[in-house]
């Protein structure tokens, strides 16, 4: 028994049969075309390549940004370059490539996450999650008594989209002091280059003066692990922001767990430990113990799994 996870990038399309486990048994990835046609032709040629010495999948599962009607699998908004998607069923672009009565379903790529986490990762056997995805910004979804929440209009779990701030920067939804503009990669590092830029000392100042486009996010972590003072500072304001913003998505759900996502967990305990700690003494309060943020535990984070296991999901509560 066999899904196929289909993960819809910026810059990739990901590709992947994935069994009844969770297991990914094969796998590709294509450039993102730029426009409709191109983009229709690349997503048949690759699903059916894929699944030309497969086993006949019982489900497709589609991840992808922006607000998507599960219901339609019609892609209603998608900000960015990828517009000429908006108002596309992705069901109907790969229908014609797929066996007959093949269930198609697509959904948020934060909420695809959750839902790999919730068939074979750290949300297993929960009722109550949360996750977020940590990346250039900040995705995220909440599993509540059993099930994954997508609210009137389909736009439940965009938490990187709660106010912190209401005098806070210009976030790219058009509203001011989202928690994206304080904790994710791109405000992390135009914090880092902009102190670059006024020459504060700093082994990032003196690694990037000369090059500071090419600095990272993670250098950021990784300075900071080192114990360079500027990089702690950026850190730690960060993780305070985001660690308010958490503290407030734990009084309003109350999650028996907190799973982190996306490519800044991979600062490993240099992000976890003191996170941990801001939520903690923000939230004790009201918590009978100290909330559990823990790593996202689905061993291919590519969205992949994820999707696969939206499929699976479907077929299951339909059985």
């Amino acid at each position: 028994m066999t899904f196929v996870g289909i993960d819809i990038g910026g810059t990739q399309i990901k590709i992947g049969v994935v069994s009844s486990e969770g297991e990914l048994l094969a796998h590709q990835s294509v450039n993102t075309p730029t426009n409709l046609d191109a983009f229709r032709g690349e997503l048949q040629s690759s699903v059916s390549e894929m699944l030309k010495d497969a086993p006949q999948p019982l489900g497709v599962g589609i991840g992808c940004k922006g607000i998507v009607n599960i219901n339609t699998t019609e892609i209603e908004t998608l900000p960015g370059t990828f517009r000429f998607l908006e108002g596309v069923s992705l069901a109907d672009l790969i229908r014609p490539v797929v066996p007959v009565n093949t269930l198609i379903c697509a959904d948020n790529d934060a909420r695809v996450a959750l839902a790999g986490e919730v068939e074979w990762g750290a949300a297993k056997g929960r009722m109550n999650a949360l996750m977020l995805t940590l990346g250039t910004g900040i995705g995220g979804a909440l599993l509540a008594d059993g099930k994954i929440l997508r609210g009137a209009r389909g736009i439940a779990g965009h938490l990187g989209h709660i106010t912190i701030n209401a005098l806070g920067s210009v976030c790219s939804c058009g509203n001011h002091g989202c928690l994206e503009t304080a904790f994710s990669a791109l405000a992390i590092e135009a914090e880092a280059i902009a102190a670059i830029h006024l020459g504060c000392e700093s082994m990032l100042t003196e690694q990037f003066q000369a090059k500071p486009d090419e600095l990272s996010c993670r250098d950021v972590f990784d300075a900071a692990a080192a114990g360079d003072s500027l990089a702690l500072t950026i850190r730690d304001r960060a993780i305070k922001a985001l660690g308010a913003g958490l503290a407030g998505l734990v009084h309003a759900f109350d999650p028996e767990l907190v799973i982190l996502g996306g490519q800044i967990t991979a600062a490993g305990l240099t992000l976890f430990e003191p996170l941990r700690e801001e939520v903690w003494w923000r939230s004790r309060r009201f918590m009978r113990g100290e909330i559990e943020i823990v790593p996202q535990q689905v061993k291919d984070q590519s969205g992949v799994v994820g999707a696969a296991a939206l499929a699976r999901s479907i077929i299951i509560s339909r059985a």
